[in-house]
């Protein structure tokens, strides 16, 4: 009985391990099945990271700006004249300041603005009366040089084109205007609701700049108060530089389009153009778009010179415009400009062609003075970033051969 108890212990108790287990080895195994299986993840590259970030910020600045362009477009008419509003303002803010010092701000505004419409009126008027007068000399001229270019291109031209085919592409053209005189009477019909958009634009602009000029002040400090205080430095800083810089694009390209006009006026008047203040007129208002809308103004003046007065006059007219087109950008571009408008010319020329191509003509004249005010906006407001050394920039191909030494 007493071995059946002893064998009955032995089987009721804890169950013999093989030779060799120690109670450490036990106590060692059993700690390995309870601890948690940690299984490695594969992480990205950092480079990846990095562009992964990059990526996503890109996607959202490019849905805020595609969000303001739509909603720009659909309040286009309002934006135009906010625009045109600011414009008046950046011109006209001297004379009314100079005004305000003998005289009530009010009536210096009201004198201002008149001023200036004025000499708009007197311009237009000098320009109808230039081409009244001019315009029956001007159709003989045109008739004499029209047929100077087709006896060129009869004997003198290489390609030696035929009356014939002269009057056939005369015949082809009455045809295609006969065919297309509906479209045509439509884009007419288009063409004058523009004009009275552009003239209800004018008159919101003349309304807004009116206070800008005499309240703009307070304007803006009653918008700076409606900010939190931790906000408003930053407003304020931004909305000083956006003015300075936008204020002196405004009137440095009014001074380089007055002076382009009028050195257009003294070329074509000396060497005997005909319609030559309006031709001025026109390098005038081509000038506000930089780079390429004076000289296109002045490719026209060449037309006019060759059908008028001959292949000798249009080229002294295209030396001309070179010479006018050098003089502004190295003389005044830098002195009238200055450090307000801080672009580079290839800057300002793929702006304008990005604003021709979404806005035509209007986004050209407004595509660089806005991105000026951005820039200037933008650098007043970073973070300052460490020089560069001289040893720090290098060319592509030197630092690629650098890094396989």
């Amino acid at each position: 009985m007493a071995d059946q108890g002893a064998s009955g212990d032995r089987a009721s108790g804890p169950p013999r391990h093989p030779v060799g287990v120690t109670s450490s080895t036990r106590r060692l195994a059993g700690s390995r099945r309870a601890a948690p299986i940690v299984v490695a993840e594969p992480t990205a590259p950092r480079w990846l990271t990095n562009l992964a970030g990059v990526s996503w910020r890109l996607l959202v600045v490019t849905a805020a700006i595609a969000l303001v362009f739509y909603a720009t477009s659909r309040v286009q008419l309002l934006f135009i004249s906010l625009f045109l509003a600011l414009v008046f303002t950046a011109v006209l803010r001297p004379a009314v300041e100079l005004f305000a010092r003998v005289m009530p701000r009010p009536l210096a505004t009201a004198l201002g603005l008149l001023g200036g419409v004025l000499i708009l009126l007197g311009m237009l008027t000098y320009v109808g009366v230039s081409v009244a007068g001019q315009w029956s000399k001007l159709s003989d001229q045109f008739a004499s040089g029209i047929q100077d270019i087709i006896d060129f291109l009869e004997d003198g031209s290489p390609f030696r084109v035929t009356s014939d085919q002269i009057n056939q592409w005369i015949e082809n053209g009455r045809t295609w205007v006969e065919e297309h005189a509906s479209e045509l009477a439509s884009e007419a019909a288009a063409g004058a609701g523009s004009v009275v958009e552009v003239l209800t634009a004018l008159a919101l602009a003349t309304f807004c700049a009116v206070f800008f000029l005499t309240s703009g002040r307070q304007m803006w400090e009653w918008f700076l108060a409606q900010l939190p205080l931790s906000a408003r430095r930053s407003w304020s800083v931004a909305g000083a530089a956006g003015w300075y810089t936008f204020s002196g694009y405004t009137r440095g390209i009014l001074i380089i389009a007055f002076t382009d006009g009028l050195l257009a006026f003294i070329l074509l008047s000396i060497i005997g153009v005909p319609l030559a203040a309006p031709l001025a007129v026109l390098v005038l208002i081509g000038a506000f778009i930089p780079l390429v809308g004076a000289p296109a103004a002045m490719v026209i003046a060449m037309i006019v010179a060759l059908a008028a007065n001959g292949p000798v006059q249009a080229a002294i007219v295209g030396i001309g415009i070179a010479l006018i087109g050098q003089f502004e950008g190295h003389v005044l571009q830098p002195l009238v400009m200055g450090k307000q408008v801080a672009l580079h010319p290839v800057v300002i020329a793929v702006v304008v062609l990005g604003g021709t191509l979404t806005a035509g003509i209007l986004g050209a004249v407004i595509a660089v003075p806005l991105v000026a005010v951005a820039w200037t906006v933008f650098s007043r407001l970073r973070e300052p970033e460490p020089e560069l050394e001289p040893g720090d920039v290098r060319e592509p191909y030197e630092a690629y051969q650098g890094d396989e030494e």
